[in-house]
């Protein structure tokens, strides 16, 4: 069974300075394995259709993908009706503390991710 991960917290490096220094800081950092991001978009910016209280769901439904399985799978092993895991997923109905730690425990994810 898989165990969640701790993820270290993202930082962030701003640079002043002449170009060609900041440029050879670039290359060092590059073969650290860091990466620039000034490119990159926020992903609320790239979808700005989905609205935060559909988030939890997508998460349910990612989760329950990572792990092969259907609502109706997971709806047998956490004994929540797979009506209301599919709500869930649509947004329709909120994940709860318990229904997230509930969750959480079958999809081998931190529980705080649902909420």
């Amino acid at each position: 069974m898989l165990e969640p991960t701790k993820k270290p917290p993202i930082e962030e490096l701003k640079l002043i300075g002449p170009a060609d220094l900041i440029q050879q800081v670039a290359e060092y950092a590059s073969g650290l394995g860091l990466s620039d991001v000034t490119e990159s978009v926020p992903w609320r910016e790239a979808f700005p259709e989905y609205t935060e209280d559909q988030l939890p769901g997508f998460i349910l439904a990612g989760a329950r993908h990572k792990e092969d399985m259907t609502q109706r799978e997971l709806a047998r092993q956490s004994g929540i009706p797979q009506r209301h895991i599919s709500e869930m997923e649509n947004g329709k109905r909120s994940i709860g503390k318990a229904t997230a730690r509930k969750l959480a425990e079958i999809l081998n994810v931190d529980y705080r991710i649902f909420l």
